[in-house]
């Protein structure tokens, strides 16, 4: 792991949310983008070395939209940069923790991603992210 990559934060209105962070952080977000696969729009902003990335459901199934009916509003996950996110899931499994991925998907923001199950880690979703090779 080489550092905080970003922090999830699972919103019901991306424009007011856009509104609120822009406020709190004092610029503009950089990028917004769609991942279908996820059923979420994503709104990103650079805070230092880290990011903040809003995620709001775009259909009723989505994760984020089971999130936020089970919990609210709130923090959704934490992401760590990996160098090598396919040799970081097989760490992490060898090391007795669960993913909910075996293998590294697409994800917002030009990475591939992959999931440990937050039962694993003290109730936290935690996402491996790596930018994709060119």
């Amino acid at each position: 792991m080489n550092y905080i990559e970003h922090i999830g934060i699972a919103v019901k209105d991306l424009d007011e949310a856009n509104k609120i962070y822009k406020a709190i952080l004092g610029s503009e977000n950089y990028k917004t983008e769609t991942v279908e696969s996820e059923g979420v729009d994503t709104s990103f902003f650079k805070i230092g070395e880290s990011k903040i990335e809003l995620l709001a459901a775009t259909r009723q199934d989505s994760p984020i939209a089971k999130f936020i009916e089970k919990r609210g509003e709130g923090v959704h996950h934490i992401a760590f940069n990996v160098s090598n996110i396919t040799s970081e899931i097989e760490r992490l499994k060898k090391e007795g923790f669960v993913l909910l991925n075996d293998f590294p998907k697409e994800g917002a923001d030009n990475k591939l991603v992959a999931f440990m199950h937050p039962k694993s880690a003290t109730g936290v979703l935690v996402e491996l992210c790596q930018e994709k090779p060119v």
